[in-house]
């Protein structure tokens, strides 16, 4: 479980503020990483060509998929949102792909931090406080008619609200554990494999051919499927958010 392990860099081990560890981490060092790939992936596709090149494409592309989405989940109304979505949606995106690859940059081992809960959960409770403000702000008091189903009988209010409440606010655990759990399966997956393929070239000839072999071959598979992953899990983290903007932007 070595490639999960957070470790301080550059001698920032006994950084303290107010009593708490605030080290540098591998953890924070591909999140600035993956910032920065993601701010010079969008402003080198901002250039507005009237005949756009592959780069300003690809960042149009990506756009407009996430407008897409958003106004069939939303309507017309999530276009406000595209900025945060897409965002979202492209850091994840980034985060996962470049947990994948097989070497480091900078001399850094590569690091997939949305294979901690640590991480995906903060991710979740943004884009639930951004429900919860949407929510209140657009419908006050009566944002709270959102747990209780139109057309539910008066005596069953008292025991639909609360269970409807408990769903809702399970949605940002639930929201966060899919995407830790993809992550983290699938990397231990790899590297289970990994030990096999060593250990049985180690072996001798016999066990190469056995173990190793076959485990390579089904490693280079599952690389290929991660790839996969990485994308539908950045989608179904947007998708997800976006139903859920959308109950608060229209209670039913």
């Amino acid at each position: 479980m070595h490639q999960f392990h957070i470790e301080p860099l550059m001698g920032s081990n006994s950084w303290e503020l107010a009593g708490f560890n605030i080290a540098f981490t591998n953890s924070a060092m591909w999140m600035v990483i993956t910032t920065i790939v993601l701010t010079v992936f969008v402003v080198g596709g901002m250039k507005r060509e009237l005949v756009p090149g592959r780069w300003q494409m690809m960042v149009e592309t990506f756009t407009g998929f996430i407008d897409d989405m958003l106004e069939a989940n939303i309507g017309k109304a999530g276009r406000k949102y595209v900025p945060y979505i897409f965002s979202l949606f492209m850091f994840i995106l980034f985060a996962n792909l470049l947990g994948l690859l097989p070497l480091g940059i900078i001399g850094l081992h590569p690091f997939t931090f949305t294979s901690h809960f640590t991480v995906t959960g903060v991710l979740a409770i943004i884009s639930f406080s951004i429900v919860l403000i949407v929510g209140f702000w657009k419908h006050g008091i009566k944002f709270f008619s959102l747990f209780v189903p139109h057309g539910t009988p008066l005596p069953m209010i008292p025991i639909i609200f609360p269970i409807e409440l408990i769903s809702f606010l399970v949605r940002p655990f639930s929201l966060a554990l899919r995407l830790f759990v993809a992550m983290m399966a699938g990397h231990v997956l790899l590297k289970v494999l990994s030990s096999f393929v060593i250990d049985g070239t180690n072996a001798g000839v016999e066990f190469a051919a056995l173990v190793a072999v076959p485990s390579f071959i089904l490693m280079v598979g599952i690389s290929a499927l991660e790839i996969l992953v990485a994308g539908i899990q950045a989608y179904v983290f947007a998708l997800l958010t976006s139903l859920y903007i959308n109950d608060a932007e229209h209670l039913h």
